[in-house]
């Protein structure tokens, strides 16, 4: 995906030999029929549909090798490379169909035909073009000299194919190749919270004393987008939390995100459902559980400043498109349409607001409540971000994975759905767009993250592959009902393998956390940041104890904080009046705040018999003016080897592989130097008079 073979050298195999894959003869005859592989080279129920020699193009220098359409994927093998036995995907030559967004035949220099699922080729091509969703770009050119048909073979056999696609298959597949290479139970890398012990190992974790697990969805009877198990106030019971909840929009009602060690606590819930008629128990529940034990309670409309889905997936569209190749976009106005897409400003927009929640969670000691009406998009956004901002054990590799598991999988992100995996018109590549926004904190602030770059582009290409449930499915619910059905289905239809003794049981719930799927451990490596300073955060997996010096709210007070500024409520549920909330007192009433910094000006500094307070340890504030937000072009101009070069490497390896390329193209041009160049570049009254 984004490990090129810049500066390596292969072992050019002749176009007649076979081609291989992890060393064992894939192909079972010449004669272009569908093949089989062996288990060690293909996945379980894998079968080759065509394949023809070609030339990926691109790339410098170009790669010879074999174009090769499966049921499963896409993908070009180079002459001599073979594939790892113990990565069945690669992530540099392999395409899930599911991943496939256009595919485009070209013969001659402008005879070019679009190929959407279901279409006829209606030439036999010189040349495809595979672009993937993930803004990588596959372009491979067929050979002359009685190979057309193979060409003409593969292209239609990938549109099939690609109507045909099944990401369960692909699941089944991997899953049951990882069950057979196992020795015994398969440890997730990370608590996938699937159990009452990953979610109360993680409440330890962060100190939450006040607050509770609550088993009251735990056969999915209050809401099937929420997991099986979330935290609730001490106080609360079970029954007024069934209750509560009916009260807001698709039954997700209030619950924790995250504990400040300071003591403050950051929740996230739907939008109220005003249409029902609450009694006065209820009302005390609702109010019971948004304040959390605080006095002072900030309700964020979180989609105030905030782009709309489909303004997400307009600007995301955008993007792509002018991110490719063929780009009918000028170079000179090329800033002004990436302006124009949007896409930045959505960036922007999302940085700013997490700042400003950041300095609500750790200016006072108070309840934040996140409240979207769905719940299950920006409320994950903007957690995820504040947690980023604000907690410096988020920022460790293990960290950061438990903290996309926590606030969006099991939160109940609907992925396939956003991502366009159902057809639906909600698609809106919004965690895309939280890893856009992650990145642009690595830029600000390189020494404070342990992943680094190269890990949030793995994560960003693993939504389009599916080779685990964890991208796969919109609930916690689907996703544990296909992995159960999926658990059934593997004993009746793999009889080569045997059946796991139940003293040695397989665990065969891999998550998207088990990298080793697709990635070498040399690849693995490069997902820590060799410049983070790690001593400036010795014991990270464990509850950091620090002082508070965070200032208590103002008594009993309700504020809503929108477009940066907090405006004082006199009632915290909008069913009807509630006296026993007062009215806040004039001299607590702050200014609307221009940046993130006025804001923490007027939260530190007010009131001011108090004087200021220095920053929490650990916070970040990031800057979101003008320049500051720049584009990812390691990730979406992935499709332009060109534009790549002059980026930073992250070892020492890949600046020799980019220095090799240099050095190689150098040569190139300065062969292509006419004589009369070199005559002017010897003639002495071309060289400008020297100072004496």
């Amino acid at each position: 995906m984004w490990w090129g073979g810049r500066g390596q050298s292969f072992n050019i195999a002749s176009p007649k030999e076979e081609p291989e894959m992890g060393g064992s003869r894939m192909l079972e005859n010449r004669s272009g029929q569908p093949g089989s592989c062996l288990a060690s080279g293909c996945l379980p129920g894998e079968q080759i549909l065509a394949w023809s020699p070609g030339l990926r193009k691109g790339l410098e220098p170009e790669l010879p090798g074999t174009l090769i359409c499966t049921n499963f994927r896409v993908t070009f093998q180079p002459c001599g490379w073979q594939r790892s036995q113990d990565t069945p995907l690669s992530s540099e030559y392999d395409f899930a169909l599911v991943n496939i967004g256009r595919l485009e035949a070209v013969s001659g220099l402008s005879r070019v035909q679009l190929l959407r699922p279901g279409s006829q080729l209606k030439f036999i091509p010189e040349e495809i073009l595979i672009h993937g969703q993930d803004f990588r770009l596959l372009r491979v050119g067929f050979e002359a000299g009685g190979l057309e048909p193979q060409a003409f073979q593969v292209t239609m056999a990938i549109v099939q194919a690609r109507a045909q696609s099944s990401q369960t298959q692909l699941y089944v597949g991997i899953t049951q190749r990882k069950a057979a290479q196992g020795s015994g139970f398969r440890k997730p890398p990370i608590p996938l919270l699937e159990t009452l012990e990953d979610w109360e190992s993680e409440r330890k974790k962060q100190g939450a004393r006040g607050w509770r697990l609550s088993t009251v969805n735990e056969r999915f009877d209050i809401a099937t987008s929420l997991p099986r198990y979330f935290w609730v106030p001490n106080r609360t019971l079970d029954n007024e939390v069934r209750r509560a909840f009916g009260h807001f929009h698709q039954g997700r009602g209030p619950r924790l995100s995250w504990h400040h060690p300071g003591g403050s606590d950051l929740l996230r819930c739907g939008g109220f459902y005003t249409a029902s008629d609450p009694n006065k128990e209820d009302i005390r529940a609702v109010e019971s559980m948004l304040q959390a034990g605080h006095s002072d309670v900030v309700l964020v409309d979180t989609m105030d400043e905030l782009p709309s889905l489909a303004d997400v997936q307009l600007a995301h569209l955008k993007l792509r498109a002018l991110c490719l190749p063929d780009s009918s976009v000028s170079e000179d106005k090329w800033l002004s349409a990436l302006e124009g897409t949007r896409w930045l400003d959505h960036v922007r927009s999302c940085l700013r607001k997490a700042s400003d929640i950041s300095v609500l969670v750790t200016s006072r000691v108070r309840s934040v409540v996140l409240q979207e009406r769905g719940d299950r998009d920006f409320n994950g956004l903007l957690s995820s971000l504040v947690q980023l901002l604000s907690a410096p054990e988020a920022r460790t590799l293990f960290g950061f994975q438990a903290l996309v598991q926590r606030e969006w999988v099991a939160a109940g992100h609907p992925f396939l759905t956003r991502l366009g995996g159902t057809g639906a018109s909600e698609e809106a590549p919004v965690f895309l767009l939280f890893l856009d926004c992650v990145w642009q904190l690595l830029q600000q602030f390189p020494v404070e993250f342990e992943f680094s770059e190269f890990f949030l582009l793995a994560l960003h290409d693993s939504v389009r592959v599916p080779d685990t449930l964890t991208f796969l499915r919109n609930t916690p619910w689907e996703r544990g009902k296909q992995s159960a059905q999926f658990n059934s289905y593997t004993q009746m239809y793999t009889p080569e393998y045997s059946s796991p003794s139940a003293e040695k049981s397989v665990n065969l719930q891999l998550s998207v956390w088990d990298w080793d799927l697709r990635y070498s451990n040399k690849q693995i490596l490069q997902f820590h940041n060799p410049r983070y300073a790690r001593e400036h955060y010795p014991d990270l997996r464990f509850p950091r104890q620090q002082p508070s010096l965070m200032l208590p709210g103002p008594p009993n007070s309700v504020w809503l904080f929108s477009r940066g500024a907090l405006t004082p409520l006199n009632q915290l549920c909008p069913w009807r009046d509630n006296p026993s909330l007062l009215t806040v007192s004039s001299r607590w009433l702050p200014r609307p705040a221009i940046s993130s910094e006025s804001l923490a000006d007027q939260e530190w500094g007010l009131p001011s018999h108090w004087g200021a307070c220095p920053l929490p340890p650990g916070l970040l504030l990031p800057s979101y003016l003008g320049p500051q937000i720049r584009l990812w072009k390691r990730c979406y101009l992935r499709g332009r080897p060109e534009v790549q070069m002059g980026l930073s490497a992250s070892t020492i390896a890949g600046l020799q592989d980019e220095l090799s390329h240099l050095q190689e193209l150098l040569k190139k041009w300065t062969s292509r130097i006419s004589p009369e160049d070199h005559c002017n570049r010897d003639d002495p009254n071309n060289i400008l008079p020297q100072s004496r």
